[in-house]
C-alpha cells in the first residue's frame, strides 16, 4: 500500500537538505537545476496563487491568433508583422498588485487587461514567442519561460504536430509534468472531419508513446472559434483550482529528485569490511615502525631481567650499551591532557612501506565506495586524501605516546638478584680467606690457623668456586625466563601499540569514509521523500 503523498513544502524541505548535503561534494549538473527550482519555489510562493499559462508553438501554428481569441482582442499581432523583440505578451483577468509583481519576477513587460470574468479570476496568459524561430533571443526567451510557468498550452498546428524540434526538446522532457500540460491540435477547421479524427488519433498516440496519456487533446480553431469554448472551460477549472503553481512546483520536484536519484546507490553501497581494516592497520603499523618498536621492547626488558638476574659485579657493563627505548625515545607515555609527551626517534617510512600503506587506503576506499555512484567515489577520493606528512606525523605521535608497560623489576628478578648478591659474598668470602691463606703462609704462619675442610676439599676453594658456579648457574636458568617476560612484554606493547594505529586509522582514514557514506545515506533519503 501506497503512503499518503507528502505536501509540497515537506518535499521541498527535503529536496533542500539533498542539496545541502551534496554542497561542496557533489560536482553534479542536476544540483544547479536543484538550487533554481528552490529559488523559484521560494520567489513563486511569494508572489500569489495566480494561475500563469503559456501558449507556446512554432511559427505557423496559429498560437497568436488563439491568444487575441482568448485574450477577446488582438493583444499579439499574428503572422508576418509579429514584432521580432522576443518579449512575451500577457494577458490578465483580475490584475492586482500582486499580479503585477507576478510579471516583474516573470520579466513581460507587455501586459493587457481583460475586463473581469468571474470564471478566469486570477489567470495570466502568456504568449511566448516562437521556440523555432531564427532569433537566437527568441529561443531564450521560450526556454526561460518554459522553466518558470504554471500550466504550459503546445499550440500544433495540422502540418508539423510530429515535428521533432518540439516533442524531443520540449514535449519528452516533460513527461513528468503531464498535470501541468495541455496540447492543442490548432487549425483544425483546414482539415475535413475524417482528417481532423485521424490527425487527433496520431497525435494522441505519439503523445502517449511519449509518456503524456494523462494530458489532455483538445482540437480548436482559433480562426471560427472551434473549442474555445472547451479550452477556456479547461483554464477555468484550473484557475479556479487554485493549484497550478503548487503542482507544477511539485512536478518539477519530482523531475528535479529523479534526476539526483541516479547519484543514489540502489542498495545503499558495500563498505569497509574487517579485512581492508585489518590490511590498512598492518599497513600503517609497519610504516609507523611498530616492529622496530616490539623488537626494542623485547630488547630493553630482556637487558632489564638480564642485568637483574646476572652477575652483580658485571652489572655495570650495562651502561655501556644505551636502554633500546631510550635511544627512540619511546615508553614515556602520554601527558595529562592526554597528548603525547614526546617524538620518537624512529627512521622515516621507506618506499615499501609507503607503498604499503597507499595500497591499503586505495582497497579501503575501494571497499567503502563499492556500489556508490560515481559521484560519490569521487568524493570519496577527495576527501581521503591525507597527505603522508600529516599522516606520518599522527602515527609518530600515536606511537610516542603509547604506554609500552611500566618499567617495574618483577619480585622473582629481585629475590634472584638478592641471591646472587649473596652468591657473590659467599664467593668474595671465599676468595678473601685464600688470599688470608697466602698472606699466613708467605709469613709461615699458615699453621697456626686450621683450614676446615669438606669432603677433604678446603673450604675457601669451596666458597669460592661454589659461589661462582651456582651464581652462573643461577643466572643460566633466569635467563629463559627473561626471555619469556621479554616476550610477553613486548606482545603486550604490540597489542597497545596497533591499538594506537588503530585509532589513527579510525580518525584519519575510515571517519572520513563513514561520513562520505552517511552523506551519501542522508542524501539519497532527502532525494526520495522529495520524489515521492
Amino acid at each position: 500500500m501506497r503512503g499518503r503523498t507528502p505536501p509540497l513544502a515537506d518535499r521541498l524541505a527535503a529536496l533542500r537538505e539533498a542539496v545541502e548535503v551534496a554542497d561542496g561534494r557533489l560536482e553534479v549538473p542536476e544540483l544547479g537545476s536543484a538550487r533554481g527550482l528552490l529559488a523559484k519555489a521560494g520567489a513563486r510562493e511569494a508572489l500569489g496563487d495566480a494561475t500563469v499559462v503559456a501558449l507556446a508553438g512554432a511559427t505557423g501554428s496559429g498560437k497568436s491568433t488563439l491568444f487575441n481569441a482568448l485574450s477577446g482582442s488582438e493583444v499579439s499581432t499574428p503572422g508576418i508583422r509579429r514584432p521580432t523583440t522576443g518579449v512575451a505578451h500577457a494577458t490578465v483577468w483580475g490584475a492586482d498588485d500582486a499580479t503585477d509583481r507576478l510579471l516583474d519576477w516573470l520579466q513581460v513587460p507587455r501586459r493587457h487587461r481583460h475586463p473581469p470574468e468571474p470564471a478566469l479570476d486570477g489567470l495570466v496568459l502568456l504568449d511566448l514567442p516562437d521556440h523555432d524561430s531564427v532569433r537566437l533571443e527568441h529561443r531564450l526567451e521560450v526556454d526561460r519561460l518554459v522553466q518558470l510557468v504554471d500550466v504550459l498550452v503546445w499550440v500544433l498546428d495540422p502540418e508539423k504536430y510530429a515535428d521533432a524540434a518540439v516533442h524531443e526538446r520540449y514535449v519528452v522532457p516533460l513527461a513528468g509534468h503531464a498535470g501541468v500540460l495541455l496540447v492543442v491540435l490548432n487549425q483544425v477547421d483546414r482539415l475535413d472531419a475524417a482528417a481532423a479524427r485521424a490527425c487527433l488519433a496520431d497525435l494522441r498516440g505519439l503523445l502517449d508513446r511519449e509518456g503524456l496519456a494523462d494530458t489532455p487533446l483538445l482540437a480548436v480553431s482559433a480562426r471560427t472559434g472551434t473549442g474555445l469554448g472547451e479550452l477556456r472551460a479547461d483554464l477555468a477549472k484550473r484557475v479556479t483550482a487554485r493549484r497550478a503553481a503548487t503542482d507544477r512546483l511539485a512536478a518539477d520536484v519530482r523531475g528535479v529528485a529523479t534526476a539526483l536519484a541516479a547519484h543514489c546507490a540502489p542498495d545503499g553501497g558495500g563498505g569497509v569490511g574487517r579485512a581492508e581494516r585489518e590490511q590498512l592497520t598492518d599497513a600503517l603499523a609497519d610504516a609507523a615502525g611498530v616492529p622496530a618498536v616490539t623488537a626494542a621492547v623485547e630488547r630493553s626488558v630482556r637487558r632489564s631481567g638480564t642485568a637483574a638476574t646476572g652477575w652483580p659485579l658485571v652489572r655495570w657493563t650495562r651502561r655501556l650499551r644505551p636502554d633500546p627505548l631510550e635511544r627512540l625515545h619511546l615508553g614515556q607515555g602520554t601527558g595529562d591532557d592526554g597528548a603525547a609527551v614526546a617524538r620518537t626517534s624512529l627512521p622515516a617510512a621507506g618506499a615499501v612501506q609507503r607503498a604499503g600503506v597507499t595500497r591499503a587506503v586505495r582497497a579501503a576506499r575501494d571497499a567503502a565506495g563499492e556500489g556508490l555512484p560515481q559521484a560519490w567515489r569521487d568524493e570519496l577520493r577527495r576527501t581521503v586524501e591525507v597527505s603522508e606528512e600529516q599522516l606520518a606525523d599522527r602515527l609518530d605521535r600515536a606511537v610516542a605516546g603509547t604506554d609500552l608497560g611500566p618499567p617495574r623489576t618483577p619480585l622473582w628478578q629481585r629475590a634472584v638478584g638478592g641471591l646472587q648478591w649473596l652468591l657473590t659474598l659467599v664467593a668474595l668470602a671465599g676468595a678473601l680467606w685464600l688470599l688470608a691463606l697466602v698472606v699466613l703462609g708467605f709469613f709461615q704462619l699458615d699453621d697456626v690457623v686450621p683450614l676446615p675442610r669438606v669432603e677433604g676439599l678446603p673450604l675457601p676453594t669451596l666458597l669460592l668456586v661454589g659461589g661462582l658456579l651456582a651464581g652462573a648457574l643461577l643466572a643460566l636458568v633466569a635467563r629463559p625466563l627473561v626471555g619469556l617476560r621479554a616476550r610477553r612484554r613486548a606482545r603486550r606493547a604490540e597489542q597497545r601499540l596497533y591499538a594506537a594505529v588503530d585509532v589513527v586509522v579510525q580518525e584519519e582514514v575510515l571517519a572520513p569514509m563513514a561520513e562520505v557514506r552517511e552523506g551519501h545515506h542522508r542524501y539519497c533519503t532527502a532525494v526520495t521523500r522529495a520524489g515521492r
